[in-house]
């Protein structure tokens, strides 16, 4: 199974070599389904957000995107604060209308709902920010998915692969990031090389950037089976650089 491995998890080197202010937005909820029961509600929010630092509108601006990835959204609408409470509060209602209320006492199913998202590193232009999800609603197990977002210091948008490469990118870089996987599992676990589905290996919007190169996700399912866990691909500088614009 693979990890995702963070480029610099340093948060105070990023504080201190970028000037950013950031606060992290945090609620937890442990709400048991009836009284008596063990089986409960488990909800984490922690999020990290600009608090200064930088201009308004460029603060705004990454806030926002950072609450529609963490909460899956098309849009805001409103603060952090007040997007997080209605997401709890329509997880509450979905729970008990799907588990029983807690005066029928039916409920079976403990439930866990975590959203965290932090910046990682600052690498020249750019920021690194990680989202990791995890919901369990019964079953075998649970499902953990990982969001990077790169943010453009000087802009606050989002940046993406096709601000990155050369027109015509798409093949060769997905090779290279098939050749990285490759490598990684030969080396770690041989067997589960198979279980790739190498033809969903291409870049998927989902990356972070840092001094070694350019780092892209797979979450569970999305290059191959559950057991393959997250996939990553590094590529590094050198690689890549027939393809950058």
């Amino acid at each position: 199974m693979k990890r995702i491995v963070i480029f610099c998890a340093a948060l105070a080197l990023l504080a201190s070599c970028s000037g950013l202010q950031t606060k992290t937005y945090q609620d937890d909820l442990v709400m048991p389904l009836s009284e008596g029961q063990e089986d409960s509600l488990f909800f984490t929010v922690s999020l990290e957000h600009v608090s200064g630092g930088m201009r308004v509108p460029l603060m705004e601006k990454i806030n926002q995107a950072i609450v529609q990835q963490a909460f899956d959204l098309e849009e805001t609408p409103g603060s952090l604060e007040e997007v997080a409470t209605t997401y709890r509060e329509n997880l509450i209602d979905e729970y008990l209308t799907e588990n029983g209320s807690p005066e029928e006492e039916t409920g079976v199913l403990t439930w866990e709902d975590k959203i965290s998202g932090v910046f990682t590193d600052a690498y020249k232009n750019w920021y690194n920010y990680l989202i990791t999800y995890y919901s369990y609603r019964g079953g075998a197990h649970g499902i953990q998915t990982v969001s990077q977002l790169v943010f453009d210091k000087e802009t606050g948008e989002i940046v993406t692969e096709n601000q990155l490469f050369a027109e015509g990118f798409t093949e060769p870089v997905s090779e290279l990031m098939r050749a990285s996987i490759k490598t990684e599992f030969e080396a770690e676990d041989p067997e589960l090389l198979q279980l790739v589905e190498m033809d969903f290996v291409v870049p998927n919007g989902n990356f972070s950037v840092g001094a070694n190169g350019i780092q892209w996700v797979f979450q569970p399912y999305e290059a191959g089976p559950y057991a393959l866990g997250i996939v990553t691909a590094s590529v590094s500088w050198k690689e890549l650089k027939p393809y950058l614009k």
